[in-house]
Order: C-alpha cells, then structure tokens, then sequence
C-alpha cells in the first residue's frame, strides 16, 4: 500500500505522509511508559505501517530510556534501503541511569546535545538523523538561541538533516526563527488538548513551519475501548494512572466527548480513533499525525484515518460535542469549509 497522502515538512525537501507512527510506547517501562512491552510487537507494528506506506517514524531517546530507539534501528535493518521510512528524533531528556523512575531532567545544553546525538545515531544504527527535535524547553537556564545554534551545527555537519521543536510557545519559536530552517514544532494536539490552536498553529502556518501534532487519540482515551475499568486494569507503572486527563472531574468529561462521537463516527463508517485523527488533520497547518502502535493489529486500527475527508457539516457536528461534554480547552473547530 503506497497510496497514503503527504504532504511537504514546512520550508523542508522532505514529503512525509500524513500519519507518522509514534514510538512513546513501545520503549517499555520508564518513568511515563506505558508498562510492559513484547519487542516483537513493537517490531511488527513497525514493519506493519512501514508495509501500508507510512514513510516516518517519530521517536525518542527517552522513550524507555534508549530502548525505543533501539527497537527502531532493530526494525529498519530489516527493511530494504530504498523502503525505509524517515527517522524522527529527540534531544533534552536527560536521565537518571541508577534510577529508572525519575522524571529525566529537561537539559539543552550544547554538550549535552551533541552527546544525546551521538548516542541516538549509535541506537538507530543510522548516520544521519532527518529530523532531530528538542523534546522540551530547557530548564537549567541555557539560552535558546545556544541549543539552536548547536543544532544547526549538526545540520553542517551532516549528522542531522533537519531541525525542529516540540512543546516550543511562540515566544521559542520566534527566537529560533531565522536562526537557520526551523522544520517543525511537535505539539500535543487533539480534541481534548485543542489549545495550540488559538497562537502556534497560525505562527506556523504564517511561517511555514510543519506541524507534526502527537497524541490524536489522547493517549487512547479517544478510542472505543478505553473505560474506566480499562483505566484500572493497566499496569501499575502506566503513566496514564497519573495523568491530568486520566483523573476525575477530567476523565468524565472525556468519555462524555469519546461517548459523544460514536454516532458521528458510525455515520461516517469510520472508528473513534480514526475521526479523532481526521478531525487533526482537518486543521490545514497540520502537516501530519504522529500516532502509537504496539502491535500491527494497532495500527490497522487507525490507518484509515488518512483517507477521512470531514465536511464542514462534520465539523459543525464534531464541534457541537465538544461543547456538550465540556471537554478540554481550546478553539473546537478548524476556521475552513465553513
């Protein structure tokens, strides 16, 4: 299957397909995993979107602590030169070895960054990374404009073809800006957590800067399956115990919208998770969905979602829910199709 939409990364040369697959979970327990985790699945979920023509993966050094990226370079030596998919990567993570259950430390410093390239480009087995994001701001007081300049020296290098950001304000964004080609900003976008779309959304799109929005689906919540009794049967060490969006009064009010989506969903003869992508999608400064897999079966399950075209009577309807239920916060409809 080759037939996926792409669209061009912001000012970039790289056309990426509209749904990337996302690693968080398959890197195995840390401190915000998801619990327990098969390699094999993990590898078969890679090798499955890579098959239905998804050409990027999204990953982390984080994730599971070095070990997402792991079973991604495990993945891809499987996968023919000509058919392996971009990889996507993150720098700013700093953790705790001797202790896997501290939350790792936010670090941007040049050194630091360089090291965390290294030791990424050494897990993936690659030579060069095609998009290498700071995962968050720096909170240890370095300047934004020096973790840039040092990113921008790997792209001289050759180590890292392009450079971009995840969870950046516009304030971030404007001080890199200009500073060599920001590719993209990584936001949590969906339609629970909508309020990128009040002030980074229309910053990139008047930039030309891609939008690669992570968590469509909320982290499952928006998915037929997810319960509150589903939520009590997790693992232990899932993060999602202890997420904002996972804990009363919010909960609530996030079924009442998943619950509120089905019919919209049925008359479409799509799921749950596939509308919730679509309607992301529909934003027109999203360049694409970054969305989890731990198994191939995971990613049949939403795979679709790149071929939903929602109406303006959809949005309206999808928008109207949103209301009812009181869920999340932000702008709940994209200013098109109206």
């Amino acid at each position: 299957m080759d037939g996926l939409p792409r669209r061009r990364l912001g000012r970039t040369d790289l056309e990426i397909t509209s749904l990337g697959l996302g690693t968080w979970a398959i890197g195995g327990p840390w401190a915000f995993g998801w619990g327990p985790q098969e390699d094999s699945d993990s590898v078969a979920a890679i090798l499955r979107s890579v098959q239905l023509g998804i050409n990027w993966i999204d990953t982390a050094a984080v994730y599971g602590l070095g070990h997402a990226e792991e079973v991604v370079g495990r993945a891809l030596r499987g996968v023919p030169m000509a058919d392996r998919p971009y990889v996507f990567t993150k720098c700013g993570l700093v953790w705790d070895e001797a202790d896997r259950s501290k939350e790792p430390w936010r670090v941007l410093g040049p050194d630091s960054i360089r090291t965390e390239c290294e030791a990424s480009l050494r897990r993936l087995g690659i030579d060069r990374i095609d998009l290498y994001q700071f995962h968050w701001p720096d909170e240890t007081g370095v300047a934004v404009e020096d973790s840039w300049e040092t990113v921008q020296r790997l792209v001289d290098e050759g180590k890292v073809r392009w450079a971009g950001v995840c969870n950046f304000s516009v304030d971030l964004l404007n001080r890199c800006s200009g500073r060599g080609t920001l590719a993209s900003l990584q936001p949590p976008f969906s339609l629970i957590r909508r309020g990128i779309a009040a002030a980074e959304l229309p910053w990139c799109g008047a930039n030309e800067v891609g939008v690669l929005a992570y968590s469509p689906m909320q982290s499952g919540l928006l998915t037929e399956r997810f319960s509150r009794a589903r939520l009590d049967a997790l693992p232990e060490d899932d993060y999602r115990h202890r997420g904002r969006e996972f804990t009363a009064p919010r909960l609530e009010a996030n079924l009442a919208l998943r619950d509120g989506l089905r019919p919209v969903a049925a008359r479409l003869g799509v799921s749950i998770a596939e509308l919730a992508i679509a309607w992301v999608l529909a934003w027109p400064e999203v360049t694409g969905a970054i969305v989890g897999a731990r198994s191939a079966s995971q990613v049949d399950g939403w795979i679709g979602a790149a071929a939903v075209q929602l109406s303006s009577e959809d949005l309206d309807e999808i928008a109207a829910v949103v209301r009812r239920s009181a869920a999340g916060e932000g702008p709940d409809r994209p200013d098109v199709a109206r």
